[in-house]
């Protein structure tokens, strides 16, 4: 007989923040707070996309945004010239954000009146798709110089998004990019996923981007 215990950890600690993050999403959706968890790699254009993200929707909803990062205020300076309520979240080193760094931020970004709230997490794809924030949706971020091949090397986070932005079209023609033959790869992995082109650089596809945000605020404002 064996004389010591196999625990699993991991499982154990995946499943504690899944409660978590499920609370989080209770109280999100007992204030009409819609949670957007927006995830990327480094350089992808996600605060350029969230500004004209900003621009799209400011007069229409009041907006926060969490800004993530493992160290530095930057991004959270450049957003905080876009008028709307900002707060920047440092990990200390980790790569990810989980439901109570989630929580900590919404309690520090102040809720209260806003229809929608972004959270900019951790730019990588490996450890943020593994954690739930207890956002209402996750949407992603791949830009064209990445690859279309990104989502054979990342599957997993291909596969919990909700939306798929695809940023940086506007330099389509520089890169080996196979448009189709990417939302191809990323529709075996998640059929159920909105696959929409953008370029944050001129605009392209926001609109549509937009609309999709306004939808899924509709949604979850229902009682």
């Amino acid at each position: 007989m064996d004389k010591f215990r196999v625990i699993e950890i991991k499982e154990s600690v995946f499943d504690d923040n899944n409660r978590r993050a499920d609370l989080v999403r209770q109280e999100l959706k007992k204030d009409k707070t819609f949670l957007l968890n927006l995830m990327s790699s480094p350089g992808s254009g996600k605060t350029t996309t969230l500004l004209r993200t900003i621009e799209a929707l400011k007069d229409e909803m009041q907006i926060g945004i969490m800004e993530a990062d493992i160290d530095s205020d930057v991004d959270a300076r450049t957003i905080s010239n876009a008028g709307v309520k900002v707060i920047q979240l440092h990990t200390g080193g980790m790569c990810h954000l989980d439901a109570d760094m989630t929580k900590q931020g919404l309690e520090g970004l102040g809720t209260e009146g806003l229809d929608f709230v972004v959270l900019e997490n951790v730019g990588n794809l490996v450890c943020p798709a593994e954690f739930d924030t207890g956002s209402s949706k996750n949407a992603m971020i791949l830009s064209v110089p990445e690859g279309d091949d990104k989502p054979l090397k990342y599957p997993l986070m291909f596969s919990i998004v909700d939306v798929l932005l695809i940023n940086k079209i506007d330099a389509m023609e520089f890169f080996d990019f196979d448009l189709e033959l990417c939302k191809e790869r990323v529709k075996k992995l998640n059929p159920n996923i909105k696959v929409i082109p953008i370029s944050a650089k001129n605009g392209e596809g926001i609109e549509e981007w937009a609309d999709w945000i306004r939808d899924e605020v509709k949604e979850w404002q229902k009682d």
